[in-house]
């Protein structure tokens, strides 16, 4: 099975679901990791292009631990989807996946406190709508929780992130965390949320619903058997 990850950033991807990559990798599965934002074609408000190559170089040794080929890079602009075009933003989503042409599909939760993830989100529901052609191939679309992001839209003005999917990654969650590891441009300390000690704790605390030593949350935003 063909397996599309979608990250906004690099490193969302192991936050979000690295022990789960790990496991459908050694499942025998394809997952391609796709990171949809960077410097961009014009020139950054923020940031000079050469902050993207350590991240970049960082990202490639994540996947390489977690089992997967190269990443795909695209130039949506970091921290500025909110005011790019949505067309764009969509354009970028469909093109991807009629490349890549996957069977599921893993993106940010769309209530996410950085507005990047939200666009994303946003432009996977339009390119995925069901009854598309170009997305007749895609059997399930699901929301990752991130780490720094999901949990911290204000309370009662933006829907929570409720998981009805759990996958256990008792086996692979230290090849997740080595992944992490492998971010050392992004990792925080233990009393952050983008740090090792914390990564383990949630992955301890999602265990706990299905009985198991670690698993992963997942939003199940569309499931289609045709």
């Amino acid at each position: 099975m063909k397996i599309l990850v979608m990250a906004p950033h690099a490193d969302d991807e192991v936050l979000g679901m690295g022990g789960t990559i790990a496991k459908m990798v050694d499942e025998g599965h394809e997952v391609i990791v796709a990171v949809l934002t960077g410097h961009g074609e014009e020139p950054h408000p923020l940031w000079p292009r050469e902050n993207w190559d350590t991240i970049r170089h960082e990202c490639c040794i994540a996947q390489a631990i977690l089992g997967c080929g190269p990443p795909l890079f695209r130039e949506l602009p970091a921290a500025c989807l909110d005011i790019a075009p949505s067309h764009e933003v969509n354009r970028v989503i469909s093109d991807l996946l009629v490349e890549i042409d996957p069977c599921e599909v893993y993106i940010p939760f769309a209530f996410d406190l950085h507005k990047d993830h939200g666009a994303i989100a946003y432009g996977v529901s339009v390119a995925t709508r069901p009854y598309l052609d170009s997305a007749r191939g895609i059997r399930r679309v699901l929301a990752y929780e991130t780490l720094s992001e999901t949990h911290l839209a204000p309370p009662f003005l933006a829907p929570a992130f409720q998981p009805n999917v759990y996958i256990n990654i008792s086996m692979t969650l230290e090849r997740k965390l080595d992944a992490m590891r492998a971010y050392a441009s992004q990792i925080q300390a233990n009393n952050l949320p983008r740090s090792i000690a914390a990564l383990r704790a949630l992955a301890t605390f999602r265990g706990t619903h299905i009985g198991v030593d670690a698993a992963e949350g997942f939003v199940l935003l569309g499931e289609y058997q045709r």
